[in-house]
């Protein structure tokens, strides 16, 4: 079964994810910088208000805009550990 990729700034605090797409242009050279490409694992750790969300990439936090947010595609990752689920 394959998953529906959904932007970034709609997904639930907490959740692991898999990165589908990033933008092109600029925010493309940044977030390559930052180790956010296509295929990378991440888990969103908080929603703050205004719509920034958190996102950690293994130890790193990394702050995304809800403008940049809305142009990321993450389709939701299993559990890492599905037998303690």
């Amino acid at each position: 079964m394959k998953t529906i990729p959904i932007p970034l700034h709609q997904v639930k605090r907490g959740s692991r994810l898999i990165i589908s797409e990033i933008p092109d242009g600029r925010a493309k050279a940044q977030l390559i910088r930052l180790g956010v490409v296509k295929g990378e694992f991440i888990r969103c750790l908080e929603r703050l208000p205004g719509g920034t969300i958190v996102i950690q990439k293994h130890r790193q936090e990394i702050a995304i805009g809800v403008a940049l947010a809305r142009s990321i595609l993450v389709t939701y990752a299993a559990p890492e550990n599905p037998s303690k689920a």
